[in-house]
């Protein structure tokens, strides 16, 4: 037996006035994994996101949360989710552990400040917990995003395009933090206009395109609708990411190979 999806989408649509954003969108996604939505600048996966966490109505379908309505039960869908939009919600002029002490005060848990100390801990920002967040380079604020959109252990987990307008190693940091999620056995439904970036993380990928999925599969499924590649001999020039990471010191994280 299969476990429930812990998204399930059938036919949603919306517009706006004269522009119809969505045209009838359907996807699943199981418990536990990393659920790409791949799409350019106004394919409609904000407006996506913003329905399957309740923060918009759809004019028409259905979507399901955790196993929750998202128009019949709204309360019980925000209970189970937690939603990292594009620009880092973090109070620069708060401490990083200051940050993550508010956020556990705000969701009334009895141990504020052990809960901070164990997520700087598990995100690598002990050292910089007592640093104010203003001086935190992008991809430290973006995982002290993350790690605030935690607290409170949400199983589902919307990354909406996490890694705009970071540097290479920031990116580095952040799939990091995305592929631990995974591992935790927190769902991540994750949207991005960068094809590499799905073709790292992604145990699925959907492709957004004029408001309706065009396709979804594995990366290897994906690839199969190609012509299979030509064995050619082409000597391989390093890419201007493997010259800028050798330049700095940095590899790929650990933890998982890249695909």
């Amino acid at each position: 037996m299969t476990a429930d999806p812990a998204l399930r989408v059938r036919g949603l649509e919306k517009s706006f006035k004269d522009v119809h954003v969505l045209r009838g969108v359907d996807f699943d996604v199981s418990p536990g994994s990393i659920f790409a939505l791949l799409g350019s600048n106004g394919a409609g996966k904000t407006t996506l996101v913003r329905i399957l966490a309740t923060l918009l109505g759809a004019d028409a379908g259905t979507a399901a949360v955790n196993g929750f309505d998202v128009a019949a039960r709204p309360r019980d869908v925000r209970e189970s989710i937690s939603l990292t939009g594009q620009f880092a919600a973090v109070d620069g002029m708060l401490t990083g552990r200051e940050n993550l002490v508010l956020v556990a005060r705000l969701r009334h848990l009895e141990d504020p400040g052990a809960t901070a100390d164990e997520l700087l801990d598990r995100f690598s920002l002990t050292d910089a917990g007592g640093r104010r967040a203003s001086s935190y380079s992008g991809g430290m604020r973006r995982r002290l995003d993350i790690a605030m959109s935690l607290i409170g252990s949400p199983p589902i987990v919307f990354l909406d395009e996490p890694t705009t307008g970071l540097d290479p190693q920031s990116r580095l940091e952040v799939w990091q933090t995305i592929w631990q999620l995974a591992a935790g056995g927190t769902t991540v439904l994750l949207t991005t206009q960068y094809l590499d970036e799905a073709e790292q993380l992604a145990d699925r990928i959907a492709i957004l395109h004029e408001g309706r999925i065009i396709q979804n599969g594995t990366l290897a499924e994906l690839r199969q609708l190609l012509p299979a590649a030509k064995a050619e001999y082409v000597q391989k020039q390093p890419s201007l990411e493997d010259v800028f990471l050798a330049l700095v010191g940095d590899t790929a994280p650990a933890g998982k190979e890249t695909r």
